[in-house]
């Protein structure tokens, strides 16, 4: 790895196949005062420009990116590096490698998580006080803590999205083995994914990753999810952030339903009668639906050949995601890629029913998708990810075109998603470079000002 003045870099762990949390090992010897422990997969010197020697909670408003933030145990800040945004966590050493470690495992796993950058130790004051150890991730862009999501009341109908988010993320994570242990709101990030969300882990501290998980495990993992998020529902209601019929307890309690019936439809066994093979083929369709792939199915017949008993083996995530990705080369997630590829598809259809699907998708991305893009204005380029703008203009242009009983050309439909929608929407990829403390403070509460309301 690089070497660079002032800081000792070391590679990241390599012993990914260890199960659990990593071995507490005996303090490190004291540090030489102004020399920085990085650990981190790749040397960026970025890091060495920032003010390490102060304390997180004091740090200049130069360094920092006023982002909302989630509510924390730990002195959490937004830093600008490099022209990118991290997030910065003080912590302790263990907690922060034991933190990274599980984030890169996740990371190879393909689970939806935010991407560790560095564990720094060896901070010091200018008069040789130490300071805690931090952990380094990369902001997500376009993602927003639960308490930001909205600046008005968030409706109960908002919420079941959310919980419903919350649920595939913890499906997902207890199929490759992790136990979270703190599952709530708090510790998720949310995206705008063609009109639901799409949930990401943020906090990895207390998780701990298994060959499997018991039952036990998973329900007990689940019943922290509904404590935690009943107790944050309850503080959304004391604020007066959701609507007063909303009941905290039975609303958290839909996470354990949504998570069962997820949970069911990717693992249960299924038996049918040898004429209804049929079926197959619908268990299929609904796992993709969920945006699961089936890798392998285990079938077996019964001695007199009249039943089949099906259990889906090996399941995977991202299946839309995956083939738009090959098609087109477009990243968005699960539920963008579906209505994306069913315009794709439409589109297909309409070029005719015998053009090949690699040369319909590039047709399609030339002539729609991309002038789409190119179509919003720069001042609001912040305002959506561009996967989730041509959604919602796709779709305003279906309900344009229902409303006048005509087609709507497309670009009538984008002038028209510009002026009456997306112009009065929240930036959700905003980074104000020069912001005072109280403006940092404004955002991390969750309130935001008049003019920023809209969603």
């Amino acid at each position: 790895m690089t070497d660079l003045p002032g800081a000792q870099w070391n590679h990241e762990p390599t012993d990914f196949e260890q199960i659990g949390k990593l071995p507490r090992k005996s303090a490190p010897p004291a540090q030489v005062m102004g020399s920085l422990n990085i650990t981190a997969a790749t040397a960026d010197q970025g890091l060495l420009d920032l003010p390490w020697h102060i304390k997180l909670e004091e740090w200049p408003a130069a360094n920092l990116a006023a982002l909302p933030r989630g509510i924390s145990r730990h002195v959490v800040r937004f830093a600008h590096m490099d022209g990118s945004v991290i997030a910065i966590k003080e912590t302790s050493e263990h907690v922060a490698r034991h933190e990274y470690h599980m984030l890169r495992k996740l990371a190879r796993l393909d689970v939806p998580c935010v991407e560790p950058v560095a564990v720094i130790t060896g901070r010091t004051t200018p008069t040789g006080a130490p300071l805690d150890p931090v952990l380094v991730t990369r902001h997500l862009k376009f993602s927003l803590p639960y308490r930001a999501l909205f600046s008005q009341k968030l409706r109960r109908e908002t919420l079941t999205r959310l919980i419903d988010a919350q649920a595939l993320l913890l499906v997902r994570l207890h199929l490759v083995g992790f136990y979270w242990g703190d599952v709530s709101l708090s510790n998720t990030l949310f995206r705008r994914d063609a009109g639901a969300f799409a949930a990401y882990l943020v906090d990895a501290e207390t998780g701990e990753l298994y060959p499997d998980l018991s039952t036990g495990q998973r329900e007990y993992d689940l019943e922290i999810a509904r404590v935690n998020i009943a107790g944050e529902l309850m503080d959304l209601l004391e604020g007066g952030l959701i609507e007063e019929k909303v009941d905290p307890v039975a609303t958290s309690q839909l996470i354990m339903e949504s998570y069962r019936r997820l949970w069911a439809e990717l693992t249960e066994k299924e038996s049918f009668e040898l004429e209804d093979r049929w079926r197959v083929g619908a268990r299929i369709r609904r796992l993709n639906e969920l945006g699961f792939d089936v890798e392998e199915y285990a079938i077996k017949t019964t001695a007199d050949g009249s039943t089949i008993h099906l259990q889906p083996k090996v399941v995977d995530a991202g299946h839309h995601q995956r083939r738009l990705l090959r098609l087109t080369g477009i990243d968005a997630q699960e539920n963008q890629a579906r209505r994306l590829l069913n315009a794709m598809d439409s589109f297909r259809v309409d070029s005719g029913a015998g053009t090949d699907e690699e040369i319909s998708a590039h047709n399609w991305v030339s002539s729609i998708f991309e002038p789409i893009v190119r179509a919003i204005p720069r001042e609001l380029g912040g305002k959506l990810e561009p996967a989730e703008v041509v959604h919602e203009i796709l779709e305003h242009r279906w309900y344009k075109s229902q409303e006048e009983e005509r087609n709507v050309p497309l670009a009538e439909a984008v002038q028209s998603y510009v002026d009456t929608i997306l112009r009065y929407r929240r930036d959700e990829d905003a980074i104000m470079l020069s912001t005072d403390t109280d403006t940092i403070k404004m955002l991390e509460s969750g309130v935001l000002p008049d003019s920023a309301h809209g969603d």
